[in-house]
């Protein structure tokens, strides 16, 4: 049996679960504000958000390299600052992730929150009860398996990110090769049973994603038929 080395496996998951944390409370936040006001230019706020669906990655990736590259503005800003250097690391990597991936959380979350009935938020607002402890008690719960969904879906989208990955992190063995990329040089270097061996773990990965959001999904609908 071959030893591979593991290391595209836990970046991968690194990666993934960073980008899915910032996905997590910035979906909360725009899709909480999104789903409980109207006003001017909320659809073209709305598509920006989304833009990343439709968008090719290499599109993305060279946005990225603008905006967080040695000359770009939030690149110069963090390297004087914090001494982060966003191109050619694990920290691009994130920020890449975290690009494609906010839609699908987005996405889930607005569809969430207005599945919630606001006369529930409006009784307890009668009640003089604060809007942070509304949303927590009431809003979230009810808002939880889609929230749930999205957070599975994002995850297994932030693991799979290829094309702006490889942009603004490059390929680096150890330091930025995530599986997408370990897959892709182990076939540019006909290591094929390498490029298989990882094309298995990352199916996997998706197959598990899919299914666990299908089960919530089916359970959530049982639970709304019953009531």
């Amino acid at each position: 049996m071959i030893a591979y080395d593991l290391s595209p496996l836990f970046l991968s998951l690194k990666v993934a679960t960073v980008s899915t944390t910032l996905v997590f409370f910035t979906s909360l936040i725009l899709a909480r504000f999104m789903s409980r006001h109207e006003f001017f230019g909320k659809s073209a706020i709305d598509a920006f958000i989304l833009l990343p669906l439709v968008l090719p990655p290499t599109v993305i990736g060279f946005g990225l390299i603008v905006l967080f590259g040695m000359n770009g503005p939030f690149g110069i800003l963090l390297e004087d600052i914090f001494g982060i250097q966003i191109v050619f690391s694990w920290i691009g990597a994130a920020i890449a992730s975290f690009v494609v991936s906010l839609p699908l959380m987005y996405q889930s979350v607005m569809a969430a929150f207005e599945k919630v009935d606001p006369r529930w938020e409006n009784v307890a607002r009668t009640m003089g009860v604060s809007e942070w402890h509304i949303f927590r008690t009431i809003t979230f719960p009810l808002a939880w398996s889609g929230i749930l969904a999205g957070l599975i879906l994002s995850f297994a989208r932030g693991i799979g990110e290829f094309g702006a990955t490889l942009m603004i992190a490059g390929y680096i063995p150890g330091v930025t090769e995530t599986i997408p990329l370990a897959i892709y040089f182990a076939y540019e270097a006909g290591e094929m049973e390498k490029a298989v061996f990882w094309v298995i773990v990352i199916s996997s990965v998706g197959v598990t994603a899919i299914t666990w959001v299908n089960y919530w999904r089916k359970k959530n609908t049982n639970r709304i038929g019953r009531e």
